[in-house]
Formats: structure tokens, C-alpha cells, sequence
């Protein structure tokens, strides 16, 4: 060892995150991961607009996910604080595995970390999962967290 420290190549973290224990799950290892490398994480949540949306369905959708996610954020952004974590939260409103892909494009993050729904094999063969869908479509590593 030459004495320097270990840069890891995850320096933009985007974790998905909708309250459920998976998601939480995703986001402790997110924190651990960012508080050992030093990098940046951006938590977001999606919320779903009634299809097909209107103008006005989208605006109520986004209002009551902040709402919703108001408390959540708090928490996690003193905890960040705490950890000496850079974080930013954000609520995007659309499909999630879009939203998150595109998020993460556009963001330029190193690595998503998604927690992994627990939904019967039936259902993942009809439409599969977010988790699933993000591993295929995203530009950059994806970790799912059972």
C-alpha cells in the first residue's frame, strides 16, 4: 500500500426509494457505500399519476407525494448530515423504472441501488418488476437489495 485511500469508481449514487422495507434496505447499503467513498447520493421517489394523466391529476399526484415523502426526506437528510453524506431528494412523477433510468442518464450517476419487491413469480412473468426492468434498461451498474 502507498499510503493512498481506495477510490472507489461510485462516486453518484441513485437510490430508488418508496418507503417499503426493501427500499429502505437499498438505502442503508446506499448510505454505507457513500459514507466509506466519499460520494454523492440522490434518493428519489416516484410517484404514479392516474392513467392516462392530465395536467391537473399530475400537479394533485406530485403535491400529495410530497407530502408524503416530506418526513422521509427530513429524516434522511439529517442522517446524511450526520454521517457527513452528500445527498440530494427528489420526487419525480411517471413510471418508475423510466423515471429512475432516465434520472440516472441525465444525472450521470455511477450506481443504482434498488430494492427488490417481493412479487410472485406469476406477476413478475406478466409485467416484471422495477427492479428487473431498471437491471435491463440502465447505462450504469444496478444493485438490487432483498
Amino acid at each position: 500500500m502507498d499510503g493512498r485511500r481506495h477510490s472507489s469508481p461510485f462516486r453518484r449514487i441513485l437510490v430508488g426509494f418508496d418507503g417499503s422495507k426493501p427500499s429502505q434496505k437499498a438505502l442503508d447499503i446506499a448510505f454505507a457505500m457513500a459514507h466509506a467513498d466519499d460520494a454523492r447520493l440522490l434518493v428519489v421517489a416516484v410517484a404514479r399519476p392516474p392513467e392516462p394523466p392530465t395536467r391537473v391529476e399530475t400537479i394533485g399526484v406530485l403535491e400529495n407525494a410530497q407530502e408524503h415523502f416530506a418526513q422521509d426526506f427530513q429524516k434522511l437528510e439529517a442522517r446524511a448530515k450526520v454521517q457527513g453524506v452528500a445527498i440530494e431528494t427528489k420526487i419525480l412523477v411517471g413510471h418508475p423504472t423510466e423515471q429512475l433510468v432516465h434520472h440516472a442518464e441525465t444525472e450521470k450517476v455511477d450506481l443504482i441501488v434498488v430494492g427488490r419487491r417481493g412479487v410472485s413469480r406469476f406477476e413478475r412473468m406478466l409485467v416484471g418488476s422495477t427492479s428487473e426492468k431498471v437491471l435491463r434498461y440502465a447505462h450504469c451498474p444496478v444493485m438490487v437489495v432483498q
